[in-house]
């Protein structure tokens, strides 16, 4: 979750404090929306230490939400 902080304050202007908070929205926000078996998965890619990102978690992410969109 770090690095998605970083990257949101980076991007956004916002202080660290800011941005974590607007990143925990949005988390939040898709774990509501996503079916349940993905949702679980965020907090897998995300990683308690923020380590989940780095290792390649976010491709992982990305496999399970291809085709959500469709149909």
């Amino acid at each position: 979750m770090d690095e998605l902080v970083k990257a949101v304050s980076q991007k956004t202007g916002l202080p660290e404090a800011q941005a974590k908070q607007a990143a925990q929205a949005v988390i939040d926000f898709l774990k509501s929306k996503l079916p349940a078996p993905i949702a679980q998965q965020l907090d897998g890619v995300l990683g308690a230490a923020g380590s989940g990102l780095a290792s390649g978690g976010i491709d992982a992410l990305g496999d399970a939400l291809k085709g959500l969109g469709k149909g």
